[in-house]
């Protein structure tokens, strides 16, 4: 498919302009984008905010290569540029942040069985969150799992903490995110301590991601400590 104008680029995929209507994602490493465009159009028919897809994407009908996704172009500035413009605050960017997450694993899974588990986006943060007219729009779920809520949580928080925990200029309002994330945590929401549970997960798979630079990798001890000292105590 000819691509227009480059809007964007992750650790793994491009984001390139179709029209004012419609972009295309494409794998740079050849991953498959079958699975992501399934769980986005079974969120949609759930009423959950995430890109449109233009044709039956997910449903087994593809006429674009598996490493193509043509979805809706979404208008707004990322939750991260809304940040640092100024236009949210990092006590809202928190609380959208949280009430996403207990949308989404308000969502019954997909495929599993198994009760407890729900859809799991696995990297939900900032720059994975587009501000519309419409509200928030969830994007990037090339890392969705079903599995337990916490360890979505526990990943969301981990990303933050990491960022937190440099010597950057976005470790302040970052940790401001990060400590409202954890204020909507919830009673019910355990993540685990960090001896066990779905935040030791969660550091194990940051670990073992191959796309993380030496300096975020040496982060994540600090990340974790980070989050035990910003989590409130539950009663």
């Amino acid at each position: 498919m000819q691509t227009g104008e480059l809007l964007g680029s992750g650790r793994s995929a491009d984001v390139f302009a179709i029209d004012d209507h419609w972009v295309l994602r494409r794998y740079r490493d050849g991953g498959d984008v079958t699975a992501g465009a399934a769980v986005m159009a079974y969120l949609a028919e759930h009423g959950y905010p995430v890109p449109r897809l233009r044709g039956p994407a997910g449903a087994g009908h593809r006429t674009e290569p598996r490493t193509d996704l043509v979805m809706q172009r979404l208008h707004g500035p990322s939750m991260l540029q809304a940040l640092l413009q100024g236009t949210i605050t990092a006590e809202e960017a928190g609380a959208r942040l949280a009430d996403l997450l207990h949308r989404l694993h308000s969502v019954p899974a997909r495929v599993s069985v198994d009760p407890a588990n729900r859809i799991l986006h696995l990297d939900l943060h900032p720059d994975n969150v587009m501000i519309t007219s419409g509200g928030p729009v969830v994007i990037d779920w090339c890392n969705t799992e079903e599995g337990p809520p916490g360890l979505d949580w526990g990943m969301s928080a981990l990303i933050l903490a990491q960022v937190a925990a440099g010597n950057t200029a976005m470790a302040a309002p970052v940790r401001a995110v990060l400590a409202s994330l954890l204020t909507c945590l919830g009673p019910t929401m355990a993540m685990g301590n960090t001896d066990s549970g779905c935040l030791t997960e969660a550091r194990t798979r940051r670990a073992a991601d191959p796309s993380m630079s030496e300096s975020e990798t040496h982060l994540l001890d600090d990340a974790m400590d980070l989050i035990t000292e910003l989590t409130p105590a539950r009663p």
